[in-house]
C-alpha cells in the first residue's frame, strides 16, 4: 500500500511501499504550493518507492495511477523498478472512466465486478432524480485554495449529475490554477471547498486562511467537503460524493 492508503481502516495495517520526499503534514495550501512547484523546478522526486519492499510481497500485480504526479505516486515512477512484474495503469479523466476501471481491476484480479457497479448506477440515477427535483444552482467547486484551483476530471460530471452549474469546471481536464477574482466573477450561489490530499477538519482550517477572500466571492452558502475521503480518489466513493453535493444543496 502506498502511505496514502487510509481506506478501509483495515489498510492502514498493510506493508506501506511508498513515502513523500517532502515534510508537509503542516504546512499551508498556499506553503504546500510553494514547495511543491520547487521541487518540480528542481526535477526533485516527491514521491519514493521502496522497489525491494514490494517484491518482497512477491505480488501477481501491481496497480498504479496516471492521473496526476503531484497528487500520488505515478506509474512511470513504480514501473521503472519492478519490471516483470505484471502492471496495471490506471488513467481515469471521467466518472465513467472511473466505473470502467473498476470493471478493469476487477477483470485483473478474477473477480465479477457487475454487483458493484449495478449498485453504484443505480445510487447514481437516485441521485440524478432528487437533484433534478429541484432547480440547478449556479456554484463553484474548488479543489484547491490557496491558490484556488476549479473542479477537474471527474468532479464535473458529480457537479452536473448533482444539479449545480459551475461555470469554472474543467470537465475531463485536470484542474489549473486561477485568480481569485474569477471566483469572484463566477457569482456562485453555492461554494464547495474539498482541498485535495485534506479531511474536513483540515479544509476548515485552510478555509479560514483565506477567509477575506472567501467573503469576497459573496456565495450564499459555503460548504467544506473531505476531499481526501471522497473526490479526490477515483473509485467507488466517487458516488458518496454525488450524495454529499445533493445533500449540499
Amino acid at each position: 500500500m502506498t502511505h496514502e492508503c487510509d481506506f478501509p481502516p483495515q489498510a492502514r495495517r498493510l506493508p506501506i511501499v511508498t513515502r513523500s520526499t517532502l515534510d508537509l503534514e503542516s504546512s499551508s495550501s498556499g506553503e504546500i504550493e510553494a514547495r511543491v512547484a520547487g521541487a518540480a523546478a528542481g526535477l526533485q522526486p516527491l514521491y519514493e518507492v521502496d522497489d525491494e519492499a514490494i517484491r518482497s510481497l512477491r505480488p501477481d500485480l501491481v496497480v498504479a495511477q496516471d492521473v496526476c504526479r503531484v497528487c500520488a505516486v505515478d506509474a512511470e515512477q513504480v514501473e521503472a523498478g519492478l519490471s516483470g512484474i505484471p502492471m496495471l495503469r490506471q488513467h481515469p479523466h471521467t466518472l465513467e472512466d472511473v466505473l470502467a476501471d473498476i470493471r478493469e481491476l476487477a477483470e485483473a484480479c478474477g473477480v465479477d465486478a457487475e454487483p458493484l457497479l449495478r449498485g453504484l448506477r443505480e445510487r447514481i440515477a437516485r441521485a440524478e432524480r432528487s437533484a433534478a427535483s429541484a432547480p440547478p444552482v449556479r456554484g463553484v467547486f474548488l479543489e484547491w485554495i490557496d491558490p484556488p484551483y476549479p473542479a477537474g476530471h471527474w468532479t464535473p460530471d458529480l457537479l452536473r449529475l448533482a444539479g449545480i452549474d459551475d461555470p469554472l469546471a474543467r470537465p475531463g481536464r485536470p484542474s489549473v490554477a486561477i485568480a481569485w477574482e474569477a471566483v469572484a466573477e463566477a457569482r456562485p450561489e453555492l461554494l464547495v471547498l474539498a482541498p485535495c490530499g485534506f479531511d474536513r477538519r483540515r479544509a476548515e482550517l485552510e478555509a479560514g486562511l483565506v477567509q477575506d477572500k472567501l467573503e469576497r466571492v459573496g456565495a450564499r452558502r459555503t460548504v467544506v467537503l473531505d476531499g481526501s475521503a471522497y473526490f479526490n480518489r477515483p473509485g467507488p466513493r466517487l458516488v458518496d460524493s454525488l450524495e454529499l453535493l445533493v445533500a449540499a444543496r
